[in-house]
């Protein structure tokens, strides 16, 4: 199993403990510091079932720089708010847990996180 985290996200930090608690086997990726490729998003967004703006933090400075919120939501637009997450990694909502059996969920909620533990 592998988590997408930033340390100083509460989230990101309740999703952690929670796995300790259960004692899963992991991996933190720093995402931060570590930013995943465009091809790795698309991995990402094909087991979520979703497009990179669902993924996307439109609330950051920097998506308020690029002008995110008026950006197309089409097919077509995909090639590009990947492009941009994997520029900005600080966009990618978080955190991101990608289970053994390929599993995939934004792990915002307790409920969430243990669904990838049973």
């Amino acid at each position: 199993m592998e988590i997408w985290v930033n340390p100083r996200c509460s989230k990101c930090r309740s999703a952690v403990s929670l796995l300790d608690e259960a004692g899963a086997e992991y991996t933190v990726r720093r995402y931060l510091e570590d930013p995943p490729t465009e091809a790795e998003l698309v991995a990402v967004l094909d087991r979520l079932g979703l497009d990179p703006w669902h993924i996307t933090r439109t609330g950051e400075k920097i998506a308020g720089e690029l002008g995110l919120k008026s950006w197309t939501r089409t097919p077509e637009d995909r090639p590009r708010w990947i492009a941009a997450l994997a520029k900005h990694p600080e966009l990618i909502q978080r955190p991101i847990i990608t289970a053994d059996d390929g599993t995939t969920v934004v792990a915002r909620d307790e409920e969430t996180v243990r669904s990838v533990l049973s």
